[in-house]
């Protein structure tokens, strides 16, 4: 059993623990989590495992999502500096759910959490919610309303994805709940 929890800055460690077995190929490094957790707390989650008994937090996934100016997600392992003040769309950057922990709906209810807080400043996104789907994932995002925006994507944003790995496609869809 687990459950979604703010994220916390003592979660750093657990976070990159997790990231080596789900990201090997997309290294972060400690200081992009620590800022957007910094930048954006309420849209940084931590799934904790419940009922382990000793009182320890342990971490079986996360999620990672901030405000961004639109279609302008950041590069992979690049801090942003600043939520820009101009930002318009809710970009989820990352969701992490360990092998033992899936199939359970709680990838499903990270991502409805995440797009209630930006449904829950009504006007901040107009531009909707976006992500770069990596591994293979478009079909799950799809579940969510999230699909390849029309128009497509522009050749600068096309290379910054490509970063992600060659299947990583960028999406776009709701900025609350489906």
């Amino acid at each position: 059993m687990a459950a979604w929890q703010p994220l916390a800055p003592d979660d750093v460690e657990a976070v990159l623990r997790i990231a080596d077995v789900i990201h090997s190929e997309l290294p972060e490094g400690a200081h992009v989590f620590a800022e957007r957790i910094r930048l954006f707390p309420e849209g940084c989650l931590a799934l904790v495992k419940q009922g382990n008994g000793n009182g320890d937090r342990e971490l079986c996934g996360y999620t990672i999502s901030h405000p961004i100016r639109r279609r302008q997600p950041p590069a992979l392992d690049a801090v942003l500096g600043a939520i820009p003040p101009d930002a318009s769309q809710y970009y989820i950057h990352d969701l992490c759910v360990l092998p033992e922990f899936r199939g359970q709906g709680l990838a499903g209810q990270g991502i409805r959490r995440l797009l209630s807080v930006a449904a829950a400043n009504p006007g901040r996104f107009p531009d909707g919610a976006c992500l770069v789907s990596v591994y293979g994932t478009v079909s799950f995002w799809a579940r969510y309303g999230f699909s390849p925006p029309e128009p497509a994507i522009d050749a600068a944003l096309a290379e910054k994805v490509r970063g992600y790995g060659e299947d990583a496609r960028y999406l776009e869809g709701p900025a609350a709940s489906p």
